[in-house]
């Protein structure tokens, strides 16, 4: 499982952390695959788009996972 380091940063916008992470090409397609139910924090889907993830949190995507550190 990989990890993502949220830096100075108490937190990234879920979109945001799938663009970055390189699992979407866009904001815009980060942002339908999240109100599609595409994407899972802590095991639960999560259709909000602006979630704010935070050390601890997990996320799933299309067959990949990644931990959010500090």
């Amino acid at each position: 499982m990989a990890n993502f380091s949220l830096g100075k940063f108490p937190h990234v916008d879920l979109c945001d952390l799938l663009k970055l992470e390189g699992w979407v090409e866009s904001g815009a397609k980060a942002k339908v695959v999240i109100a599609d139910g595409e994407v899972r924090v802590d095991g639960a889907i999560e259709t909000r788009k602006r979630c704010k993830i935070v050390s601890g949190q997990t996320v799933e995507y299309a067959g990949k996972r990644i931990t959010v550190t500090a």
